[in-house]
C-alpha cells in the first residue's frame, strides 16, 4: 500500500509539475508536463537535525500551525522559533501564551522581511491574508526558506506561475495547506475513484455551506495602536482602516480575499480536481450568484454557483457556496460529491467518505479517520529532510491549479459572463478576452511588488 501511494505521488508530479521547473530555459504553463519526478539537488537534513520554523499570520489559522508544529516537536527535531504578524498586540499575546504553554520564549517580529533575513530560520508557514500569500512565498524561496502556505496559495491566476517558478528555481519545498491530501481516509477514497469503484467519474461537486452572518458596516476608524497597517496591506491597496477588514472580514473584500470559494472552498476545488483526475484548468467557466441576505460591507457573493467544463475530457466540476441556513446533501455541508456511471462517493468534511452504488444506492466502502493536519505538516517536514518534492502530498503545483480554478469562477461572476479559457496559454479567449485577461493579475503597491522574474 505504501509503495503504491508513493508511486501515485510520483505519477502525479509527472503530470502536474509545471514548466517553471525549467523556466529559465522555456516559457511554460501551470499544466505543462515533465517526464520524471524532481529530486532537489541540495543537502538533506538528517533525522536529528532541527528544522527551525517561523509562523507568519497568527490571528486564526496560524494558531493551528503553532500547535501542530509544537506537537511534532516532541522528538526535538522541529520547533517554532519566531512569530510574525503586523499586529504587535497579537504578537505579545501569542508570545506570552507560547511561553506559558511550552515553557520557553519565542521571538516576535512585525516585518516578514526581517524574518527572511534570519539565517537561522529554515522554513516559514504562511497563515496571512490571501493577498500576501504569493509574494511571501516568492520572497521566502528567494531567501532559501521552505514554505507551508495556507489556501489559497494565490490571490489571482498569474501568481500561480510565480510561486511555481520560485519553488523550482530556488529548490524549495512549498507545501499547499490542503490537508485533505494527507488524510488517510480521503487518499483511500481517491484510490477507489481511480480504480473504478463508481465507474467512469464524470462529475465532481464541491460544497461550502457555511453560516456566515451579517457583518455590518463599521465604517472608517482610527488604526489601532500596535498595528502596522502598511505591513498588513502589503501589496494590496491601502484603503482607509476599517474593522470591516482587520482581522478576519478581509475574506469578503476582493482586494484582500476571494470569498468562500477561495477560503474554505479551496479544499474542495483541490479535491474536485484530484478525484476527477484533471490536471489542467477548464475551457469554459460560468458563475453567478449575489447578495440576497445582508446589507453589509461584504463585496463577495453570499450565494454563488460556478461550473467548470472540460469538454475534451467529458468532465465537469460544479461548485456551490451557500452562506446561511440550508439543507445538506447526503449529509455533506462542506465537502465533495463524485458521480460515476456506477454510483457516487461523498466526502463529508475532513477524513470521512461514504460510497453508494447502483440504482438502489447500496452502501459501498466508507471510512472515517482524522489527524490529517498533523500528517500534512509531517509530510512537509519529511520532504524538507529528503529534499524531495515527489513525496509531497500538497506540492506547489496543486496550490497553483486549485487556487486558479476558484479564481476563474470569481472572474466569471464579477464580469457576469460565461468565459472561454485556453488552459495551455492560460489566457481567456473569445468575446470577453480583453476584459477577462485584465483580471488575471493585479496592480501591486510599492514596495511590495511581485517580481516578473523571480
Amino acid at each position: 500500500m505504501e509503495k503504491e501511494e508513493q508511486n501515485s505521488r510520483r505519477s502525479f508530479l509527472k503530470t502536474a509539475a509545471t514548466g517553471a521547473l525549467i523556466a529559465a530555459v522555456t516559457p511554460t504553463t501551470l499544466s505543462a508536463q515533465v517526464t520524471k519526478p524532481v529530486i532537489i539537488p541540495a543537502s538533506a537534513k538528517g533525522a536529528n537535525d532541527r528544522i527551525r520554523v517561523a509562523v507568519a499570520g497568527i490571528n486564526g489559522r496560524g494558531k493551528s500551525h503553532i500547535e501542530t508544529i509544537m506537537e511534532l516537536a516532541g522528538n526535538g527535531n522541529v520547533e517554532v522559533v519566531t512569530l510574525c504578524d503586523p499586529d504587535m498586540n497579537l504578537l505579545r499575546d501569542r508570545a506570552k501564551s507560547f511561553e506559558d504553554k511550552y515553557g520557553r520564549k519565542v521571538a516576535i517580529e512585525q516585518d516578514f522581511r526581517k524574518v527572511l533575513d534570519d539565517k537561522d530560520i529554515d522554513a516559514v508557514t504562511l497563515a496571512t491574508p490571501n493577498h500576501w500569500h504569493a509574494l511571501q512565498t516568492v520572497w521566502a524561496c528567494q531567501a532559501g526558506k521552505d514554505v507551508y502556505v495556507e489556501k489559497p496559495a494565490t490571490h489571482n491566476i498569474y501568481e500561480g506561475k510565480k510561486i511555481v517558478e520560485a519553488a523550482y528555481k530556488y529548490n524549495r519545498i512549498v507545501q499547499h495547506g490542503v490537508q485533505l491530501r494527507s488524510s488517510v481516509a480521503i487518499r483511500e477514497a481517491v484510490k477507489h475513484l481511480e480504480e473504478g469503484l463508481i465507474g467512469r467519474v464524470y462529475m465532481a461537486r464541491g460544497l461550502v455551506f457555511r453560516s456566515r452572518p451579517d457583518i455590518g458596516n463599521k465604517g472608517i476608524s482610527r488604526t489601532p495602536t500596535g498595528l502596522n497597517y502598511d505591513l498588513w496591506c502589503g501589496p494590496a491597496p491601502m484603503r482607509p482602516f476599517t474593522e470591516d477588514l482587520v482581522h478576519y472580514n478581509w475574506h469578503w473584500h476582493w482586494d484582500y480575499g476571494n470569498g468562500d470559494v477561495g477560503n474554505q472552498g479551496i479544499h474542495e476545488t483541490d479535491l474536485c480536481m484530484w478525484g476527477l483526475g484533471v490536471d489542467s484548468l477548464p475551457e469554459r467557466i460560468t458563475s453567478m450568484g449575489g447578495k440576497f441576505l445582508w446589507d453589509d460591507s461584504k463585496e463577495v457573493p453570499e450565494i454563488q454557483t460556478s461550473i467548470y467544463h472540460y469538454p475534451k475530457e467529458k468532465k465537469i466540476i460544479q461548485f456551490e457556496v451557500r452562506n446561511w441556513y440550508t439543507n445538506l446533501e447526503d449529509g455533506a455541508g462542506v465537502g465533495n460529491i463524485f458521480y460515476g456511471d456506477k454510483g457516487y462517493l461523498v466526502v463529508n468534511g475532513y477524513g470521512t467518505y461514504e460510497s453508494f452504488l447502483g440504482p438502489k444506492r447500496e452502501k459501498g466502502p466508507s471510512r472515517k479517520e482524522g489527524g490529517e493536519l498533523t500528517l500534512h505538516f509531517q509530510n512537509w517536514f519529511d520532504a524538507i529532510r529528503a529534499r524531495d518534492m515527489s513525496i509531497q502530498n500538497g506540492p506547489v503545483q496543486t496550490g497553483a491549479l486549485s487556487s486558479s480554478l476558484a479564481h476563474l469562477g470569481n472572474v466569471s461572476y464579477r464580469l457576469g459572463k460565461q468565459l472561454q479559457f485556453d488552459p495551455v496559454a492560460e489566457r481567456f479567449i473569445g468575446d470577453s478576452e480583453a476584459e477577462a485577461n485584465s483580471m488575471l493579475s493585479r496592480d501591486y503597491r510599492a514596495p511590495y511588488l511581485l517580481p516578473e522574474v523571480v
